[in-house]
């Protein structure tokens, strides 16, 4: 196993296809990645405030604003105030929101289904099924 690649540079160059379709199909569909990211986190439910969505996308509050007010302003996200406290913005996506997110969504997983076409299906299971297991958890540093 020693004369194998490291797993970063095996996973940089994965990574750097991936994200170069993924951009470009995003881009027709006119969202940017923090967007479209923003409008995946937001599929699961409306974040009870900024700073907990800012937490759950892994994004600087004070980036995310910008995209924020760039969702909103297209109308693809609300942000309202919280009954319960005033000072919070409740973020929701709107019908076209959801709309746009889930034309993503499919175009993306088109694209992947590409990608792993180059492997058994077998074997496109098993990467997804440890990749997500490896990305939903805490590793030793």
């Amino acid at each position: 196993m020693t004369d194998r690649e490291d797993l970063g540079a095996l996973l940089q160059r994965l990574l750097r296809v991936v994200l170069e379709r993924e951009t470009a199909l995003l881009t027709r569909h006119d969202v940017e990645m923090w967007e479209y990211v923003v409008l995946a986190v937001l599929q699961h439910g409306p974040a009870p405030t900024q700073n907990q969505l800012a937490a759950l996308v892994g994004r600087d509050k004070t980036r995310l604003i910008g995209t924020l007010d760039g969702l909103q302003a297209r109308r693809l996200v609300e942000r309202n105030p919280d009954p319960r406290d005033r000072r919070n913005r409740v973020v929701s996506l709107t019908p076209a929101g959801r709309h746009r997110v889930e034309a993503c969504r499919a175009d993306i997983r088109r694209m992947e289904a590409d990608l792993l076409g180059a492997v058994r299906a077998d074997e496109a299971e098993a990467f997804v099924r440890v990749l997500s297991r490896l990305a939903g958890r805490r590793l030793p540093s």
